[in-house]
């Protein structure tokens, strides 16, 4: 079984202090719900021939990269701070105090860029052990660093993984630009409408199939089954975030279905409701939740293969987004070839959404229960969309 070689570990920190002005930074409930849950986990991968004599000078070139880019998102180099006041509150913020971001040196020996995209299953501890802070806290950060970045030699390729502070079983499902395109066309025809989105036509055929496939094992068609779609608000505010805002702006908008319904009603009464869900997230109702929530604080949490706030039974929850420009992300050795994320909060239902490596093309990274997954992969209505299929064994 591949190991996961430390070569050295080191504190990266800014080339230069930020403002006073701005050396702390208050956290806002969108920031605070997300305490208990683990640090988010990304991370690109690169084919690459570099030389093992010019390793050294890589990785001195990256952490150069690193602190310079830490001037720019400072609150990434500070520590969470907590206070506790005389009326029995406490309060956190970000102490911007350039106390600098976790970065690991590592190689994976014998480990190929085929061993992690060609095989039907792939090992856990070759992907999860590409991160660092695992089954790290969010809350954690008052001691920890915010972010962390691990570049792990592969035989042929480099894997760079960041895990940062949010303050089972994967299959990835890559869906090419003409089968996107096929199905929101069909979700937009079957209702009369123009407004369903590609994402929201692909989030529906996968519910759809989920649905499918789980009232096969254990769920009865008269039972709800839920998808949660977390929903990003900077545009949605009156008025919108400005770009500088580096914070949360992310809430979760439900929708509801009894699984005979919507297997009777098919994609497009799918999609729709889905768009539904998503077009009620106004400002007027995330500030209501936000003044509701500081009186009544709740917080998220996740325990790996546990059902929890997040996770009801045969539910499904969205996030991440295919517009993040993570293919662009080039140090010199090309493009990344693909992209995953490590096991930090999952269970089965959670469902991340990455762009594919071709333009207009989307992957979903899926965790379910085995029998799910497999069924899925099995379905040929599903399948249709589908141009290739990965599993990543024991994620959970």
């Amino acid at each position: 079984m591949p190991q996961i070689r430390p070569i050295s570990t080191s504190i990266v920190c800014p080339t230069c202090e930020n403002d006073e002005s701005t050396h702390r930074i208050e956290l806002t409930p969108w920031d605070l719900r997300l305490f208990q849950l683990e640090y988010i986990q990304k991370g690109i991968l690169f084919q690459t021939t570099v030389a093992k004599e010019v390793n050294q000078n890589l990785i001195q070139h990256l952490k150069a990269s690193l602190s310079h880019t830490l001037n720019i998102f400072y609150p990434l180099a500070g520590r969470l701070s907590l206070i506790e006041n005389e009326d029995n509150t406490t309060c956190f913020s970000i102490n911007c105090n350039g106390a600098g971001a976790h970065f690991v040196h590592a190689a994976a020996d014998g480990v190929r860029v085929a061993d992690v995209l060609d095989p039907v299953y792939i090992p856990d501890d070759i992907v999860d052990n590409f991160f660092s802070m695992n089954m790290v806290q969010n809350y954690e950060g008052i001691t920890k660093p915010l972010l962390a970045a691990q570049v792990t030699e592969l035989v042929d390729g480099i894997f760079i993984g960041c895990s940062i502070n949010h303050a089972v079983v994967d299959g990835l499902f890559h869906f090419p630009k003409q089968k996107v395109a096929e199905l929101k066309a069909k979700a937009n025809a079957e209702m009369g409408t123009n407004h369903i989105s590609s994402l929201q036509a692909l989030m529906a055929h996968l519910w759809l199939a989920t649905t499918r496939n789980t009232t096969h094992h254990d769920l009865t068609t008269d039972q709800e089954v839920t998808y949660l779609v977390a929903v990003g608000l900077r545009q949605r505010m009156e008025p919108p975030l400005g770009e500088q805002y580096f914070g949360n702006a992310v809430l979760g908008t439900l929708v509801k279905s009894t699984a005979a319904d919507l297997l009777h009603r098919g994609l497009g009464w799918a999609a729709l409701q889905i768009n539904k869900a998503i077009v009620s997230m106004t400002s007027d109702e995330t500030k209501k939740y936000l003044e509701d929530w500081v009186k009544s604080p709740t917080f998220l949490s996740n325990e790996r293969g546990v059902s929890t706030a997040i996770w009801a039974s045969n539910s499904l929850l969205t996030g991440s987004s295919p517009r993040f420009n993570v293919y662009g992300n080039d140090f010199g050795w090309g493009r990344p070839i693909a992209v995953r994320s490590g096991a930090a909060n999952k269970n089965s239902g959670k469902v991340t959404v990455f762009p594919g490596v071709e333009e207009g093309s989307i992957d979903f990274e899926v965790c379910l229960v085995p029998e799910t997954l497999r069924a899925l992969a099995d379905d040929a209505e599903f399948m249709e969309a589908v141009c290739r299929v990965h599993a990543v064994v024991g994620a959970a």
